[in-house]
């Protein structure tokens, strides 16, 4: 058979079996099913306790002597088959292989499983050996928006906004490595001890960050924010309660009267997404150039560009940063500019380009509301070396900068715009600003979810209603502003 590199009696070759081998493994049954315990009161639940570590969740279920036989298996199946040969199969082909190898040495070793289990145990090692392991069940559920690997035996998933323990585990930290090399080597980065901090991303985009030992004291650690397979639209963050329905329609008028337009918010905030959100809105047939550390924006549209930075080779150099990408942006006869996120001193070049005929530019900031992002974007400027007055630097923020768009995670888990706010002018050294809408809680219900509604402040004529008249969406606008208030 092809790939085979030993002969039959190397797979004959007797291996310790696990002692729970002989009788069919039975797959361990998911925390969540196991019978409620029952407290003094009578009532139905585990014993209340602040130091006591939930249950990991059952993704998949798997025992320990399922794990057992799987690393004697795949032990085997490495020394029988010929990896250099296999690589030039395609992955149908190569799968087809794997399964072949792996029932047969079942068979030699003569381990007793049951159809469902050799079955899963046919998965995993194939995708162990052509794709990313434990991972895979992880990237084939939408519901899941980011997995968290702190090392072999920790994976943690965010579920609803709401982060928990798997039972999902590699091998060991050998196996986590390859995976993490495999990945960051799709996109032409590398990670290892010489250079153990790397940005990376999926081939659907989804972004990953790997930092490897010496600095990962507990084995690889791993990040993978995961993007839906369906991209997200305006309708769909009503539908979610993250924007009102007349907010949404004020949101639409925004992107189609090219305004520009700085999205801040925290950490898993939904920064990204509702840039992505907003791009829906930029006609087809502007040229769009997009600049981004890892490529993760999902432009419809038929005229775009798409930048990546690239980080230094082995000798350190042959570097392009954020900022070069931006610069040379201004010589592709770019229409709009969108930043994916602005946190060095491409925020000068940026602000540059929104006030020199590239109207509708966008870009992502982190910032906890719209007065720091504004605050932030001074100190990202002076922090990259401009010897430039406060008043100088303020006075280009207002003059490029028409709309910030805040994003924010709160503390249930879900993710709300709390603020829509133009920048309209400035007095003194006071940059000045109103908010079109805010986003007020009004408290709890039953399940600790945060109860709210997307509020107007009674702004009737915005700042930029000149340009909304100019692209004809000025009675769109006043009929969306009128429902805020109702």
């Amino acid at each position: 058979m092809f790939g085979r590199r030993g002969a039959a009696e190397e797979l004959s070759r007797p291996v310790a079996k696990p002692a729970a081998a002989a009788p069919p493994a039975t797959p361990a049954k998911p925390a969540a099913a196991a019978a409620p315990a029952t407290t003094a009161s009578g009532s139905k639940g585990p014993a209340p306790s602040l130091h006591s570590t939930p249950a990991p969740m059952a993704v998949e279920n798997r025992s320990d002597d399922y794990y057992q036989i799987k690393t004697m298996i795949f032990g085997a199946l490495i020394d029988t088959i010929d990896l250099a040969q296999l690589a030039q199969l395609d992955v149908d082909s190569a799968r087809e292989e794997i399964r072949d190898i792996v029932n047969e040495i079942i068979t030699i070793k003569n381990v007793t499983m049951s159809i469902a289990e050799q079955e899963q145990l046919l998965t995993d090692i194939c995708n162990d050996v052509l794709g990313y392991g434990p991972l895979e069940p992880l990237l084939a559920r939408d519901d899941i928006a980011d997995i968290m690997v702190n090392g072999a035996n920790r994976v943690f998933i965010e579920v609803a906004g709401k982060v928990q323990l798997t039972n999902i585990r590699f091998r060991d930290n050998a196996q986590l490595m390859n995976i993490c090399q495999r990945i960051v080597s799709q996109v032409g980065r590398r990670v290892d001890e010489s250079s153990p901090i790397c940005d990376a991303r999926l081939l659907d985009g989804s972004r990953v960050n790997v930092i490897a030992p010496p600095l990962s004291l507990d084995g690889p650690t791993l990040t993978i924010r995961k993007f839906r397979k369906d991209k997200l639209k305006l309708e769909d963050l009503v539908r979610y309660g993250s924007i009102s329905p007349e907010g949404a329609r004020v949101l639409a008028v925004i992107g189609r009267c090219r305004c520009n337009i700085i999205v801040s918010g925290g950490t898993g905030s939904g920064k990204t997404t509702l840039l992505n959100v907003l791009t829906a809105y930029i006609d087809v047939d502007e040229r769009v150039i997009t600049c981004e550390d890892a490529a993760e924006l999902q432009l419809q549209q038929p005229h775009v560009v798409r930048l990546e930075t690239r980080p230094p080779n082995l000798e350190g150099q042959g570097q392009i940063a954020m900022r070069d990408l931006v610069r040379n942006c201004l010589r592709m006869r770019p229409e709009r500019i969108i930043v994916g996120e602005v946190r060095g001193p491409e925020a000068f070049d940026l602000l540059q380009a929104m006030n020199t005929g590239h109207d509708g530019s966008m870009g992502t900031v982190h910032a906890n509301s719209p007065r720091e992002a504004l605050s932030r974007l001074e100190a990202l400027i002076t922090m990259g070396g401009y010897n430039l007055p406060s008043k100088t630097i303020r006075d280009m923020i207002v003059g490029s900068v028409d709309i910030i768009i805040q994003a924010e995670r709160l503390r249930d888990g879900s993710r709300r715009i709390t603020n829509v706010t133009e920048v309209i002018g400035s007095e003194g050294d006071v940059i000045i600003t109103q908010d079109l809408l805010t986003y007020q809680i009004d408290g709890e219900d039953e399940t600790g979810r945060i109860r709210g509604k997307h509020i107007g402040t009674g702004i009737a004529r915005p700042h930029f209603w000149d340009r909304a008249r100019y692209f004809g969406l000025d009675r769109e606008l006043a009929e969306a502003l009128d429902g805020l208030q109702n």
